[in-house]
């Protein structure tokens, strides 16, 4: 079969939840498959080579809009009608809801369509009214046009099915993974001189990673640090797309708190491995690679109470009530051994080959269910 692979905007070491996703999920799928042949459309803005091939998956970067709120959907539509006439794909795996806007399109050209649900998007609070609409719209797009859906959360899973009760056999929970920190070629590549660039001493200091973006919560964060001498440093990674958010919690941070920006997933990793305490405070998460990452790092873990997070199953004492300063600050002052995570067992829940496996069945359901032709499902609708 052809695989073409939408939504990301590329791979490799491409920040952000689905990049990663898919930089682990795809190649391993390619070698468990061979003999299908799997394609990434990425966005040109991120990939440096028009064409180009990471760990046997061919990478193809296209031309897309600019601004966020064109960027992601003009370069599906784009990516759906190169996969269809380019590279005639059979089927066409896209992530996340905004993306699945197309999928009434995928299905009417042809194509079986996998959607992978990372989170409901429309919650985010980077997105006006118009935005959040079409967000629902593309996640009504996906339930009811996608051959199948993969939701990253078991509870957000459950509500789908929930809603779309018709179309509950349709849809499966196979989560993100966490291994990939612990693998060989990612403690070798890993460079110490990382604590060293930036001052920082093992053990003594606070780290959080994401995006720049409101629903993070990272003022929360931040104020709850004020008047905890201990660690001396918190450090703040992550890019930003929202400039009046980063400069505001530039403002609110003191000489106690560093801002690295976007940094190389190696780097990250040290970063994690050598933190006295991993916190997340968001109030809106799929299910957060980051936090899994600290987890699989040996770091002890602090994530604030929402769902998404609660999904993890990490112990009691690892949460705080979401947006709560204060309880967040009472958490910093307890022993951050407190909130170590068992690594051994928690790394079977969330393993990156199984989680293949999984998905990989998936693809092989697909390919052995007959056409059932998209205006079956389509144009009745229309009418």
């Amino acid at each position: 079969m052809k695989i073409c692979v939408l939504g990301l905007r590329g791979i490799p070491n491409v920040s952000g939840g689905v990049e990663t996703h898919c930089e682990q999920l795809i190649p391993r799928l390619q070698k468990r498959r061979p003999d299908d042949q799997f394609t990434i459309i990425g966005r040109r803005l991120y990939c440096p080579r028009d064409v180009s091939e990471f760990d046997g998956v061919r990478i193809v970067a296209l031309a897309h809009a600019r601004g966020k709120y064109l960027e992601a959907i003009s370069s599906a539509l784009i990516g759906l009608l190169y996969a269809r006439f380019r590279l005639h794909a059979e089927i066409i795996h896209i992530h996340a809801i905004g993306p699945a806007l197309v999928t009434p399109l995928a299905r009417m050209l042809g194509m079986k369509v996998l959607v992978t649900h990372h989170g409901a998007d429309y919650n985010r609070t980077r997105w006006n009214s118009f935005a959040k609409a079409v967000l629902r719209v593309g996640e009504f797009c996906a339930l009811r046009f996608a051959d199948h859906i993969i939701s990253v959360s078991p509870s957000a899973a459950d509500q789908l099915k929930q809603r779309h009760r018709s179309r509950s056999s349709h849809i499966s929970f196979i989560p993100n993974g966490s291994n990939h920190v612990t693998e060989d070629d990612a403690v070798d590549g890993a460079d110490q001189a990382i604590l060293s660039r930036y001052g920082l001493a093992p053990r003594d200091y606070l780290i959080t990673v994401g995006r720049l973006v409101p629903e993070k919560g990272v003022e929360t964060l931040i104020h709850a640090y004020r008047g905890v001498p201990r660690p001396s440093k918190l450090v703040i990674v992550g890019g930003s797309s929202e400039d009046r958010y980063a400069d505001y919690l530039h403002r609110e941070s003191d000489q106690r708190v560093l801002f690295t920006g976007a940094l190389e997933p190696p780097d990250v990793r040290v970063l994690l491995a050598n933190a006295a305490l991993f916190v997340l405070a968001s109030r809106h998460e799929g299910l957060a690679i980051a936090a899994l990452e600290a987890a699989a790092s040996g770091c002890p873990v602090l994530l604030s109470d929402i769902q998404a997070n609660l999904d993890l199953g990490l112990p009691k004492a690892s949460y705080f009530r979401s947006g709560d300063e204060d309880d967040l600050r009472a958490k910093l002052f307890a022993p951050h051994q407190t909130y170590c995570v068992p690594s051994t067992a928690f790394l079977r829940n969330y393993d990156w080959d199984r989680i293949s496996d999984e998905t990989s069945a998936v693809y092989e359901a697909l390919h052995r269910a007959p056409r059932d032709g998209a205006s079956n499902r389509l144009i009745p609708w229309l009418r």
